[in-house]
C-alpha cells in the first residue's frame, strides 16, 4: 500500500505538489493521470526518495521509502526508461542490478523472457530503441519480484504486442494482491486497464475515486435520436429534467431520458424511428471535464480542421 499524507514540494518560488493525500491499496490497478505540469512525476519521485518533500510524508507499507532494508525487492520503479549504462548490454546491466541488491542471477534470466528481450539482451543498452529500452525499464523493475510497482508511462514507445502485454501483466499483478501505480497519457488504454483513478492537476488531486465513479460523475450519458419527424418527437419529449438538442434535420441528442423511454414515447405517438443510439461518457471525457483549467499548454485551435 502506498499512502501520502498532506505531500507538498516547492522548487523555489514555485509549488509543484500542493497538500497532496491519498492511499493506493493492494489488488487494484491505480491509475494515476494529469496534464504536464500536474505535479504527478514529482508525486512518484517523492514516493520512491528521489525527492524530498516540502511537508508531508509517503510511505510505503507503512514505512518511508528510504528506511525499506530490500527496496527493490518491495518497490518496482520505472520513472526513466534510459536512466541505464549505455555501453552494458540489457544482460549485464540487469546482473549489476541483481548483484548489488542480493538477487539471485537465475532472476535475470526470468525478467529478461518475461520482458520480451531475450533477443536483444547481449545488445548494449545504448543501442536499443525506444520500445526496447521501456521493456528493459520494465525488466528491472520486476527484478526483485516485488509487491509494489509504480510505472511512469510504461507503454511510451510499444507496439500494439507491446501495450496489451503491458496492460494483461499489470492487470495479473494487482490480481496477485500487488500494489500497482500507473501513469499514462494513453486515456483509452488506461480505461481498459485502471480500477481507480486519481487526477491531479497544477499540483493537487482533482480526482479520487473507481474509474466506473469517475466517470459517471463527470459525465453525461446520451441518446442519438434519428426520425423524420424529430420536431413532433422533440415536443413530446420535452419534461423538466430532459434536455433537447436538434443536430441536423432529422436528428436530435437527448440527454436526461433512456433509450427505452424514447422508444415508449415515439410508438405512442405513432412516430417513426430510423435510429436509437445511446451514448456514455469515456475516462477521457471524464479527464478533460476535470482538468480543463488545469493545463498549463493549451491548443490554440480546438478544431485541427480549422487549420489550413
Amino acid at each position: 500500500m502506498i499512502t501520502a499524507e498532506g505531500l507538498t514540494k516547492r522548487f523555489g518560488d514555485k509549488t509543484a505538489v500542493q497538500d497532496v493525500s491519498f492511499t493506493i491499496r493492494p489488488g487494484t490497478v491505480t491509475g494515476f493521470l494529469g496534464p504536464n505540469g500536474a505535479g504527478k512525476s514529482t508525486t512518484m519521485r517523492m514516493i520512491v526518495g528521489l525527492d524530498r518533500p516540502t511537508s508531508g510524508r509517503t510511505t510505503v507499507n507503512g514505512q518511508e521509502y528510504r528506511k525499506l532494508r530490500a527496496p527493490l525487492s518491495e518497490v518496482g520503479v520505472l520513472l526513466d526508461a534510459k536512466a541505464v549504462h549505455t555501453g552494458r548490454t540489457a544482460r549485464n546491466h540487469l546482473r549489476a542490478m541483481a548483484a548489488t541488491h542480493g538477487i539471485p542471477a537465475s532472476r535475470v534470466d526470468e525478467v529478461i523472457d518475461l520482458a520480451g528481450i531475450g533477443p536483444v539482451a547481449r545488445k548494449r543498452a545504448g543501442k536499443f530503441s525506444l520500445g526496447m529500452g521501456q521493456r528493459l525499464g520494465i525488466a528491472s523493475a520486476l527484478l526483485g519480484d516485488p509487491h509494489t510497482l509504480i510505472l511512469d508511462e510504461p507503454v511510451n514507445g510499444l507496439d500494439p504486442e507491446g501495450v496489451r502485454w503491458v496492460r494483461q501483466f499489470v492487470r495479473h499483478a494487482a490480481s496477485e494482491g500487488r500494489t500497482v501505480l500507473l501513469s499514462s497519457h494513453l486515456m483509452s488504454e488506461m480505461a481498459q486497464t485502471a480500477d481507480h483513478v486519481i487526477v491531479m492537476g497544477r499540483g493537487r488531486v482533482l480526482a479520487d475515486a473507481p474509474l466506473p465513479e469517475l466517470v459517471r460523475s463527470w459525465t453525461t450519458n446520451s441518446v442519438l435520436v434519428r426520425t423524420p419527424r424529430a420536431i413532433e418527437l422533440a415536443s413530446a419529449l420535452e419534461g423538466p429534467e430532459v434536455e433537447i438538442v436538434t443536430t441536423g434535420p432529422e436528428t436530435l441528442e437527448v440527454n436526461g431520458i433512456p433509450a427505452s423511454r424514447i422508444g415508449d414515447v415515439a410508438a405512442a405517438e405513432r412516430i417513426a424511428l430510423h435510429e436509437l443510439t445511446p451514448t456514455t461518457g469515456s475516462l477521457e471525457d471524464a479527464y478533460l471535464a476535470l482538468t480543463g483549467e488545469s493545463v498549463e499548454y493549451r491548443s490554440s485551435v480546438e478544431n485541427p480542421e480549422e487549420i489550413s
